[in-house]
């Protein structure tokens, strides 16, 4: 008897399906079957498909594709309709895959099998129930593994995944060490259960080991499938107790980079379906991994090169304190253009160095660690700060001119140079930084200050008043080879406590410089003056949260600059009621300075009583510094300065220029847009004068501060 007549007997068909060709080559019965004349036919793909329930058509590319890669046998449950869309019967296909080259022909067998019963339609893969429970399960299984950014958050994870029907208890990620199979992480057994698998050979008669070699996955329905197969390990497999394995390949572009074991204490047929989840799921795993592995090898190169290049704080000089911190912007190589140094000089001072190269990447990074390097090798030379800054821009500029064609800065960048690095910058330009460079005193506490665009220092001082320091700047470094810088000198007094940043620092979180250092200011203004080192936590916690300002740790969360800070105390008994004193330089040209100086007088004056007088004093200040600008042809310096004597506080204010010429009083008529500074002192200022200098002028008024009345207010 033929073998044909005895599968017709039993009511089963064979095919062959050549994807090469599209035709479908039917046996009589397999004709029957699909609703057909009963006489053997060769069809083309589109007749056969129009034979199918469109829905479990569209199942057949998955089940195929998954026995083509696996080399096992392609299962599908498949309903058939008549000519006018009925289901007829349903069919179960059991076809094997012959490769040729990227081609392939179907061999296989058709056969009736009964309905499903409706008690279990909802396990049967032909149905939309369990169909739909797998697409949400693989859909959150993707996203969770997607923001996996750790090898041990991928393995927690998979160890999460709830699989639709048939969730395994045990769960084991191998890896390759050269020719050694290893374990990453496993969940469900107790520890020390990983001991004899984790470091064998890939030659050993073990299932994984046979994944990783061939990149097929191998599945265990029942003990005695282990056993048949793999019965040198299987002694080691039965004491966990499980009654089904599966091993899938985790395979990343084409190579093999390790296995996955899903162990079931249930037993589980592995169907198509079920089969085919598991492949998703190490797919998705294997990607996963990779990714956690490309990301941790990138933080601990990161780590490295932050080891490398930033350098770590000596014990100081005695009557000084210091605390710094970096933190680098987040994805990708954490690394970036900031910077802080403490560099000893000779005669027992100190310099203090924070910077900003433009950019977020290891070029950047590179450029940094160059200029460190040479700004160091200049202070060592017993440079004052403005030659100090000079020949590093300089060295910037000849190591970065012509790098490439484009802008080198964007708008914010004046001659004034207080424009922020980042702003407007073209990614394609030369290079450029911006520097704060600080020579220190630590005996008399005087502070040379040498700036080139970064941001103003700030001092908080010993009654918990905070303040920017304005210093007088050029452009930033790399920019101009011939810019000079300017050297502003302020004095340190016991007690206080100098801040140096970055922008990222102030302009994190969405902020301008503005905003930011009102937001920094607060934390200033709260702390005790003792622990620089917790003061240096907060500053960067109110940016980036708890945690955050761990510099050696993974970074969980994206930045959106790189952050340095760099904070530098005078130890000593501070000077009861010492003065609050602040200074300031407005040029010809940076007239906008004026309003600066205006904020700045009333950041002094934050505590003041009167309210009024801080108007009066805002309104004089104002006045003064503008007749200087448009009366003569040099800059205004202005001093302000608090004392207390007595219990009682004093204001006063100074405005120095060059011009020898002496202001004198005016009576302006009625419609005069001039004339009345003069005046305005005499009737808001309580003392005033002009007093003419060696040089030039200097122009003060006085205000007392009233006392405080019973209800608190000021008296008026």
């Amino acid at each position: 008897m033929r073998t044909e007549d005895v599968l017709a007997a039993i009511a089963t068909g064979l095919w062959r399906w050549d994807n090469a060709s599209g035709i479908v080559t039917l046996d009589a019965e397999a004709a029957r079957l699909l609703g057909l004349p009963a006489e053997p036919a060769r069809l083309t793909e589109a007749a056969v498909r129009s034979r199918f329930h469109p829905v479990d058509w569209n199942e057949i590319d998955g089940v195929v594709h998954l026995a083509v890669v696996e080399g096992t046998l392609a299962e599908a449950r498949l309903r058939i309709m008549d000519d006018r869309g009925r289901v007829i019967r349903t069919v179960r296909s059991r076809s094997k895959p012959l490769l040729d080259g990227t081609d392939y022909q179907l061999v296989g067998t058709i056969q009736e099998v009964a309905e499903p019963q409706p008690g279990t339609a909802a396990r049967t893969p032909v149905t939309g129930d369990w169909r739909r429970s797998r697409e949400a399960f693989l859909l959150d299984a993707g996203r969770a593994l997607a923001e996996a950014r750790s090898t041990a958050e991928v393995l927690r994870v998979a160890a999460s995944l709830s699989m639709p029907g048939f969730s395994p208890d045990g769960l084991a990620v191998f890896g390759m060490a050269g020719d050694r199979l290893t374990i990453i992480g496993h969940h469900g057994h107790s520890a020390g259960d990983e001991g004899p698998f984790s470091s064998m050979s890939l030659d050993t008669d073990y299932p994984a080991a046979e994944v990783t070699r061939t990149g097929r996955a191998i599945y265990l329905p029942s003990p005695q499938e282990y056993l048949r197969r793999f019965p040198v390990t299987w002694p080691l497999a039965r004491r966990f107790g499980r009654q089904s394995w599966a091993y899938l390949p985790l395979i990343v572009a084409g190579r093999t980079m390790g296995a996955w074991m899903a162990a079931f204490k249930h037993p589980v047929a592995f169907t198509p379906d079920e089969r085919s989840v598991l492949t998703t799921v190490a797919r998705m795993l294997a990607q996963a991994l990779a990714r956690a592995g490309v990301a941790e090898s990138e933080r601990e190169l990161s780590l490295g090169l932050q080891r490398t290049m930033m350098p770590v704080l000596g014990p100081g000089l005695p009557g000084l304190q210091v605390a710094a911190r970096y933190v680098p912007t987040g994805g990708g190589l954490q690394v970036g253009g900031d910077w802080y140094d403490m560099i000893q000089l000779p005669g027992g001072r100190m310099a203090l160095v924070i910077g900003d190269v433009q950019g977020h990447d290891v070029r950047a990074a590179g450029l940094m660690g160059q200029l460190r390097i040479a700004l160091r090798a200049y202070a060592s030379e017993g440079h004052r700060p403005d030659a100090v800054l000079s020949r590093a821009s300089r060295f910037l500029y000849g190591i970065t001119d012509g790098e490439a064609d484009g802008p080198g800065y964007g708008p914010g960048y004046g001659p004034d140079g207080d424009g922020q690095a980042g702003a407007g910058a073209g990614n394609g330009g030369p290079r450029f930084a911006t520097c704060l460079y600080m020579e220190i005193d630590p005996v008399t506490g005087t502070l040379d200050i040498a700036r080139a665009g970064h941001p103003d220092p700030a001092v908080r001082m010993t009654d918990g008043t905070v303040l920017l320091r304005p210093t007088a700047g050029g452009l930033p470094l790399g920019i101009d080879p011939d810019t000079d810088y300017p050297t502003t000198r302020l004095t340190l007094e016991p007690g206080e406590t100098l801040m140096m940043c970055t922008d990222g620092l102030l302009e994190t979180g969405g902020h301008d410089l503005d905003t930011g250092w009102e937001r920094l200011r607060a934390l200033l203004e709260e702390h005790d003056g003792k622990s620089l080192e917790e003061l240096a936590d907060r500053l960067v916690e109110a940016v980036h949260g708890p945690g955050s300002h761990h510099t050696t740790g993974p970074l969980a969360d994206r930045r959106e600059d790189d952050i340095a800070v760099l904070l530098l105390s005078r130890q000593g008994p501070a000077v009861p009621q010492a003065p609050r004193r602040t200074m300031m330089t407005v040029a010809q040209a940076e007239q906008q300075r004026i309003a600066a100086a205006r904020q700045h007088l009333r950041q002094l004056l934050h505590d003041w009583n009167d309210e009024d007088q801080v108007d009066s004093a805002v309104l004089m200040v104002s006045e003064m510094v503008t007749n200087v600008l448009i009366h003569t042809d040099g800059d205004a310096l202005v001093v302000a300065e608090v004392t207390c004597a007595g219990g009682a506080r004093r204001l006063r204010v100074e405005v120095s220029d060059a011009s020898d010429e002496l202001p004198h009083r005016r009576h302006p008529g009625e419609l005069a847009s001039s004339g009345r500074g003069l005046m305005l002192m005499e009737m808001l200022a309580h003392a005033w004068g002009v007093d003419p200098r060696g040089e030039g002028k200097s122009i003060w008024f006085e205000l007392n501060e009233p006392p405080v009345s019973p209800n608190g207010n000021g008296a008026a």
